[in-house]
C-alpha cells in the first residue's frame, strides 16, 4: 500500500509552502510523489467556455481532460469522498502528501506558525508524526523549523520509504 502523510493546519499556516519544499526534495531523491488537496468549500477547475465545461455543463457526470503531457478528471459525487477511496487514482507514486484531512486516522504533520495559533491541532493521538514550527513544543513529537526541510524529508523516508 502506497504510505500517506497529511499535512495539516489552521487556515493560512504554510501548508501549501511545507509540501513546496518537500515534494522537489523528495523527487531530488528519486521518489515520485503525489499530492492530494482537501478543499472543504469546493471548487472550479474548468473554464466556461472550453471544450471540458461544455461537456459537464451538457449533463456529464464524469469528463477526463487528456494530452499528451497531462489527464484531468472531474467527476460528480453524492458525498465528499474519504481519503482511502481518492488513493485509487494514485497507482504510480511511491508517497501521497495530503493537504488537509485533519480528521483522517492517516499520519499527519503539523504546520505552525507562532503568533497565528493559539495551539496544536492534533496530538500523538490524532497520529501527529511531527510539527514544522518557528515555535518548540513540550511533546516528544519531532519537531522541525522551517529551515530543516532536507532534515524533515530524511524523517519521512527514515520512516516511509526505506
Amino acid at each position: 500500500m502506497i504510505p500517506i502523510i497529511c499535512i495539516v493546519g489552521y487556515s493560512d499556516s504554510g501548508k501549501t509552502t511545507l509540501i513546496e519544499k518537500i515534494v522537489p526534495e523528495l523527487k531530488k531523491r528519486g521518489y515520485k510523489i503525489g499530492t492530494i488537496k482537501h478543499d472543504t468549500h469546493g471548487f472550479e477547475i474548468d473554464k466556461e467556455g472550453k471544450d471540458s465545461y461544455r461537456h459537464k455543463k451538457a449533463g456529464a457526470s464524469t469528463v477526463l481532460i487528456s494530452s499528451p503531457s497531462k489527464i484531468a478528471l472531474i467527476r460528480d459525487v453524492d458525498k465528499e469522498l474519504p481519503l482511502n477511496e481518492l488513493i485509487k487514482y494514485f497507482e504510480d507514486v511511491d508517497l501521497i502528501l495530503t493537504e488537509g484531512f485533519k480528521r483522517s486516522s492517516y499520519p499527519k504533520i503539523e504546520v505552525f506558525r507562532k503568533g497565528q495559533q493559539k495551539k496544536l491541532l492534533c496530538t500523538k493521538e490524532d497520529n501527529l508524526i511531527a510539527i514544522v514550527s518557528d515555535q518548540i513544543f513540550d511533546t516528544d513529537v519531532p519537531q522541525f523549523s522551517w529551515k530543516e526541510v532536507e532534515r524533515l524529508v530524511d524523517f519521512i523516508v527514515d520512516k516511509f520509504l526505506s
